[in-house]
C-alpha cells in the first residue's frame, strides 16, 4: 500500500514510486521502463503546428489516446502508479506520471532530469478532446526510418542531435510481440540506464531475424537475442544521426547530460505555464465563459484553490476546441 505524504512533498513521491519500481512479476523484475514509457508517450504527442497534444492533462487515460495501439501495454504502468495517485489525490496524474517517468530514470543509474509540477487533469473523455483535438498517429513507428523519426520528432521541435539521445531510452526495457509486433530487449541488462544501447547498435553486426513477426534485426550476445528496430538501424545508416551515435558510445557522460534535457523538454510540451506555475489550460477555459471561477488545484506547494483570471496566457490545446458553451472542468 503506497504511503500518503504531504501536499507539496515531491521526494516523498519519488520515494514512492521507487517502491513500486519492484515488480519481480513483470518483465525483468522491474516496472522502471514502462514507467518511463508512461512518461514518453503521455508527452510526446505535442504538436508546434497545431499546438495540442503534450502532457498536460493526462488525455491518455481517455478515448482514442488510450485506445491508442502505439500505447498498448502502458496501462501496467498506470496501474502500478494508481496506488500512489490514490493515497495522494492532491497531484495530478499528469505531474504523477511525468515525475514517475525521470524517478525510474535516476533510480536505474541515469541523471537527474530538470522536472516541475503544475500539469492539470482533463476530467472526462469530451473534455480531453475539446482540447486535445485528433493526435492519434504522431508517435514513433518502429518499423520505418530516418525520414520517419525526423517527421515526428520535428513536429515537436527536436533537431537530430536531440532525436538520437531520445533514441538512447531503448536501453531499457523490451519489446513485446503481443503489444507492438516487435520482440525482445535492445542490450542485456534492460533496467540499467547506460550508454550500451549506442554502444551495440554501432559495433555489433545485426542481421534480419527470421521469424514470423515483422522485419527487427537481432545479435545473440552472452546467450541472450538481442534485437534493433528499423528505426535504430537508421540512426546508423543516416550519416548526422551516425554522428552521433558515434559520440554517445564513447562518452556515457555526453549521453547523460544530452538526454537529460531533451527528455525535461519532452515533459514540458504543451505545458504553457502562467506565472503561478500552473498550466494555462485553466485560465482559457475561464476566458471561454466555462464555470472555473475558481478551480480547485491542491498541486504544488501552496495547495489550496488557484484563482482563475480571463486575461492574458495562451492555451496550448485550442487549435481543435469546439465553439459550443457546454460545461466543462478539470
Amino acid at each position: 500500500m503506497a504511503k500518503a505524504v504531504p501536499k507539496g512533498d515531491y521526494d516523498g513521491i519519488r520515494a514512492e514510486v521507487r517502491k513500486v519500481m519492484k515488480q519481480p512479476d513483470y518483465d525483468d523484475g522491474s516496472a522502471g521502463p514502462v514507467l518511463v514509457r508512461l512518461a514518453w508517450h503521455a508527452s510526446g504527442t505535442f504538436s508546434l503546428v497545431e499546438h495540442n497534444g503534450g502532457s498536460n492533462g493526462a488525455g491518455l487515460r481517455h478515448g482514442k489516446e488510450a485506445a491508442d495501439p502505439a500505447n498498448a501495454g502502458l496501462y501496467h504502468a498506470i496501474e502500478f502508479l494508481m496506488p500512489i495517485q490514490q493515497a495522494n489525490p492532491w497531484i495530478t496524474h499528469a505531474d504523477l506520471w511525468t515525475l514517475a517517468g525521470v524517478e525510474a530514470i535516476k533510480a536505474m543509474g541515469g541523471p537527474d532530469v530538470p522536472w516541475q509540477p503544475g500539469r492539470m487533469d482533463y476530467n472526462d473523455e469530451s473534455h480531453a478532446e475539446e482540447h486535445r483535438g485528433n493526435i492519434s498517429d504522431r508517435l514513433p513507428d518502429g518499423a520505418l526510418g530516418a525520414s520517419h523519426l525526423r517527421d515526428v520528432f520535428g513536429r515537436m521541435g527536436y533537431s537530430d542531435q536531440e532525436i538520437v539521445a531520445l533514441s538512447g531510452a531503448h536501453t531499457l526495457g523490451r519489446c513485446h510481440a503481443d503489444r507492438s509486433g516487435f520482440d525482445g530487449p535492445w542490450v542485456v541488462n534492460p533496467t540499467r540506464f547506460s550508454n550500451q544501447y549506442f554502444k551495440l547498435l554501432s559495433t555489433r553486426k545485426w542481421v534480419p531475424r527470421k521469424w514470423d513477426g515483422p522485419l527487427q534485426f537481432e545479435n545473440i550476445m552472452a546467450g541472450e537475442r538481442l534485437m534493433m528496430l528499423p528505426t535504430d538501424m537508421a540512426l546508423m545508416e543516416d550519416p548526422v544521426f551516425k554522428e552521433w551515435v558515434l559520440k554517445y558510445a564513447k562518452d556515457q557522460n555526453l549521453f547523460f547530460k544530452d538526454f537529460a534535457n531533451a527528455f525535461g523538454k519532452l515533459i514540458e510540451l504543451g505545458v504553457d505555464r502562467d506565472d503561478s506555475g500552473f498550466a494555462h489550460l485553466v485560465r482559457q477555459a475561464a476566458k471561454e465563459g466555462k464555470p472555473l471561477d475558481e478551480v480547485s488545484k491542491e498541486n504544488g506547494g501552496s495547495g489550496g484553490r488557484v484563482t482563475v483570471r480571463s486575461a492574458g496566457g495562451g492555451c496550448p490545446f485550442m487549435a481543435a476546441a469546439s465553439a459550443s458553451k457546454r460545461d466543462s472542468k478539470l
